[in-house]
């Protein structure tokens, strides 16, 4: 803006932000004229909230004057080991161009003044394909593995396409033309290889800023490819509801809580665009103190730790906040194009066909998807064990019946002491397709109960006199055949939506909808908690 000094520009495009590195160049490019920036994303995964984040700096870059190029990393996506199959790529394209425009519109980013680029635009071309060329003779594989290996999928045997994705990387700031590549702090080492190897070809170095990334709901970041850690922009209400729900949320703990971190890192930034004061309010009764209302992010911090906050009540506070930030988007693609685009991008999967025995049902797909699928059974855990890598995760030995022994993985360490995990009776699900966890393949699941802020987590309790393989049951429904069990699949959602009706009863009791799981000895109980969830 022509009535802000250099400072004054510098300030507002620098605020917030994790690093920048080339400070002193930035200033003096902003002595003479407005810096030209670009922001660049590969349509990978389906995007999600945290990127709220790289949209308020936009609305930033924007204030100051700034000159901004979206660039949409078609070829990159196809680069990254295959995240996005190359028949997709070009939809993918398509729909996050739209849900950018649609995003930024919804948070009041005038789009007219940001211009898009696709990445196969250019990249293509006899020009960029010789300085890659040149780019490759010059960087060693070590420095591509190290340069990418926050951003690219890492895999035993690297591909050579993820091995060029950061060396491209650092070409865009040239073929683009601008002064700043703007970016989350996980790519620091590829903006690294940037300023050490675009000097080496002759190009000019740029400077680099970098916004800290959003924490996941259940790991360090929200990521696009893993569907438990982030919320996607069209996600539906009631989905952001229950995923929220289900979020960690430790009573008192600000250190790894990704709920208060997208407060900090989303909410308040927004709420506090064009000089706004921003206001985040908790709606609770009256019982437990009434609606309080918060303008700076300390503050509900500052609650939150003294526990004079619930993480329930949080919890229910953000997702109504973010429901009302996605309303605009959601409105945005609601009509027939963008859903069918959306559809081309990200097809609905087909059901898996397998070829069966004669003596089996020819399509599991016909099946009801209820309780009579899943194989609960009374189990036995011989022994449990802290996991060698993960202080917070136990692997068990457990027996589940007529011989049946298998190793178990299980996330319990913070909330089950060792020695009450050892020889004794859990309700575990034994007909789940085995899978890797934290390096060790585990083959069952221990069923276990959790209040609303997973605060306090106990295993089910069958009843005394049980022994190991002994049925679980459920009236009116039929049990698994155990001589040719199906085998539950991650990717059809059977146990997922059988187990969103698994609760815990005002008097402590596991239910599936409304029915107690049954033993012959009597109902499977909870050692404390009085309602809440199964998982």
């Amino acid at each position: 803006m022509a009535s802000l000094t250099p400072a004054e520009k510098y300030s507002i495009i620098s605020r917030n932000l994790q690093e920048v590195l080339g400070k002193e160049q930035i200033e003096t490019i902003l002595a003479e004229r407005d810096l030209n920036i670009y922001w660049g994303t590969a349509p990978t995964g389906k995007p999600h909230l945290g990127y709220f984040v790289p949209m308020t700096k936009i609305a930033d870059f924007l204030e100051a004057g700034c000159h901004i190029t979206i660039l949409i990393a078609d070829i990159h996506a196809f680069l990254d080991n295959m995240k996005a199959p190359m028949e997709l790529v070009g939809k993918r394209a398509e729909y996050y161009t739209e849900l950018i425009k649609a995003t930024l519109t919804s948070i009041g980013v005038p789009i007219d003044k940001l211009k898009f680029v696709l990445g196969s635009s250019y990249q293509l071309t006899a020009e960029y394909s010789l300085a890659n060329m040149k780019m490759c003779s010059k960087t060693t594989e070590h420095d591509a593995k190290k340069a990418g290996a926050e951003v690219v999928k890492q895999v035993a045997n690297p591909l050579l396409s993820g091995l060029m994705y950061p060396g491209m990387q650092a070409l865009d700031e040239e073929f683009l033309g601008v002064d700043a590549q703007f970016g989350g702090v996980d790519q620091r080492k590829i903006f690294v290889l940037a300023e050490k190897m675009l000097p080496a070809l002759g190009y000019k170095k740029r400077s680099h800023l970098m916004n800290t990334m959003v924490p996941g709901l259940a790991g360090p970041k929200m990521s696009s490819s893993d569907p438990d850690s982030k919320i996607d922009l069209l996600e539906a209400p009631q989905d952001v509801k229950r995923k929220l729900g289900r979020a960690f949320c430790e009573e008192g703990n600000i250190a790894e809580n990704g709920v208060l971190a997208f407060v900090k890192t989303v909410l308040f930034p927004l709420r506090s665009m064009n000089g706004k004061s921003p206001v985040f309010t908790i709606l609770r009764p009256e019982k437990f103190g009434g609606d309080v209302t918060y303008t700076t992010y300390e503050a509900l911090e500052e609650d939150f730790k003294e526990k004079k906050v619930h993480p329930g009540d949080l919890k229910n506070a953000v997702a109504d906040a973010i429901n009302e930030l996605l309303g605009p988007i959601r409105k945005w693609f609601d009509n027939d194009k963008l859903r069918q685009l959306t559809e081309d991008a990200y097809p609905t999967p087909k059901p898996e066909v397998k070829a069966v025995k004669s003596n089996k049902p020819a399509a599991n797909a016909n099946l009801p998807v209820d309780i009579s699928r899943v194989d609960i059974r009374v189990a036995r855990i011989v022994e449990a064990k802290v996991h060698e890598a993960n202080p917070n995760s136990y692997v068990s030995t457990v027996d589940c019946g007529n011989g049946d022994v298998r190793t178990v993985v299980s996330g319990l360490a913070k909330y089950v002491p060792l020695e009450e995990m050892q020889n004794r009776l859990v309700c575990a699900v034994c007909n789940l397709k085995p899978g890797k966890f934290q390096g060790i393949l585990s083959s069952a699941m221990l069923l276990a109960g959790s209040n609303a802020d997973d605060s306090v987590i106990e295993l089910l309790q069958p009843p005394a006199g049980l022994e190991a393989g002994d049925l679980i049951e459920f009236e009116g429904y039929g049990q698994v055949d155990r001589s040719s069990p199906e085998k539950l699949n991650p990717k059809h959602l059977i146990f997922e939506k059988v187990s969103a009706d698994f609760k815990i009863s005002p008097d402590g009791h596991a239910l599936y909808k409304e029915l107690q799981f049954k033993t012959k000895a009597g109902p499977v109980t909870l050692k404390s908690l009085k309602e809440g969830r199964i998982r």
